[in-house]
């Protein structure tokens, strides 16, 4: 028997509550702008939006988003509560609240939509690993391994040695005159100073050409 006065207790706080939310948000759209059937359909928002939020709270209490669909839509009303008592002039909204409100049936959608249509995960789903499968009756045949003797293995005669490649001097490779008339300015003045002749790799720094063209001029100015 308490217990049952006890529910009804908390269902008559609720419908007080509920319907005192619902005049202070109709009075609020009102004075925005929103008059009427548009006026009433406010409050109708927010209270869906607030137990659309709470449903997926029961159901994953964890979930980031339903919290903060929540928050938004008690912020919503606890708003209209506090601006209604007295401490905002109803004959005289400001801008930024009638921005608000005429704003408030998108966000509100866009918060139902994301609640409803968001993945669930509950914990009803079954976590018992699939059934092995059936092991057949007879179980296959080991296989039959037969032991062989070991078969003499015939002599192989021994390898020749492969005779190596005999080195082979690289192509010539064909100089330009212009090139080979600036080599020899390179090398004389080389050996101005140096009193040597120069080396194929300090003739290939001071031309900055590849090696065998490098080698060929060298050949060609020794």
């Amino acid at each position: 028997m308490l217990r049952t006065l006890r529910v009804d207790a908390v269902l008559v706080q609720a419908v007080i509550a509920g319907a005192l939310s619902f005049a202070h948000l109709h009075d609020l759209a009102e004075a925005a702008g929103q008059d009427g059937w548009k006026a009433w359909a406010y409050p109708v928002s927010v209270d869906l939006l607030l137990v659309a939020a709470w449903r997926r709270m029961r159901k994953q209490g964890d979930n980031r988003a339903a919290w903060v669909w929540f928050v938004i839509a008690l912020a919503a009303s606890l708003g209209a509560n506090i601006a209604t008592a007295g401490l905002l002039d109803l004959n005289d909204v400001p801008a930024w609240l009638r921005i608000l409100v005429a704003g408030w049936p998108a966000l509100a959608f866009l918060g139902g939509t994301l609640l409803v249509h968001a993945p669930t995960h509950t914990d009803d789903e079954p976590t018992t690993p699939p059934a092995p499968a059936a092991e057949s009756e007879h179980p296959a045949p080991e296989p039959i391994t037969v032991e062989r003797a070991p078969d003499s293995v015939p002599e192989l005669p021994a390898p020749t040695p492969v005779p190596a490649p005999i080195a082979t001097p690289a192509a010539s490779v064909s100089v330009p005159p212009a090139l080979l008339d600036h080599a020899r300015k390179v090398a004389d003045a080389h050996r101005a100073q140096t009193g040597t002749p120069i080396d194929p790799a300090t003739l290939r720094a001071r031309l900055g050409v590849p090696a065998p063209l490098a080698d060929s001029i060298a050949a060609q100015l020794a």
